[in-house]
């Protein structure tokens, strides 16, 4: 089984939770994906570093991570499945206010750095909105954005619009992957 199927299989095993959920964007859904319950596992986490080492070294990325906590174990696993970057992380909404003030956390990004972009589910995209908006506040290359899984709600529109033209935007998985005979469908 190659790795993207078998992310696929732990995320069907172990992320899909069946019943009513408040999302972040604050709409309801009849099921749930919390990716970090099948990539935090070690079959899971394997197959996930295989897939974003892959495409790391595909676009020629220096530096992966996104909004924390929904990149935070894809940024570690691109590490672990030998890609050479950097990972970092990227608070949510402001700069830390003590120690060194940094809204990027991680080892620092140069101006030479390629960053992929990397979230663990997209909805509608907005945390994967927010750490583009933070890297480019800061003047740093994009090269790609990639999810574990999209659940197919217009995210993915939303994110190349503000990636901007010619930065591919990859979903390892999607919602019809995982879930194919989701109500919603």
């Amino acid at each position: 089984m190659d790795a993207r199927s078998r992310l696929i299989d732990e995320l069907r095993t172990h992320a899909l939770v069946l019943g009513e959920v408040t999302l972040s964007s604050g709409a309801t859904a009849q099921y749930y994906v919390d990716a970090k319950r099948a990539t935090l596992l070690p079959v899971g986490f394997a197959a996930l570093g295989e897939l974003v080492a892959h495409h790391a070294r595909e676009w020629g990325a220096t530096a992966v991570g996104g909004l924390t906590m929904g990149a935070d174990p894809v940024a570690c696993a691109a590490l672990a499945g030998g890609a050479d970057v950097k990972a970092f992380f990227i608070r949510k909404g402001a700069a830390k206010q003590h120690g060194l003030q940094r809204r990027v956390e991680g080892p620092l990004l140069t101006a030479q750095d390629r960053c992929l972009v990397v979230e663990d589910v997209v909805t509608t995209g907005g945390s994967t909105i927010e750490a583009i908006e933070a890297l480019q506040a800061e003047g740093r290359t994009i090269v790609g954005v990639l999810t574990v899984l999209d659940r197919l709600a217009g995210g993915a529109e939303r994110i190349r619009a503000a990636a901007g033209e010619g930065v591919p935007y990859v979903a390892l998985a999607t919602i019809d992957d995982v879930h194919p005979d989701r109500p919603d469908r």
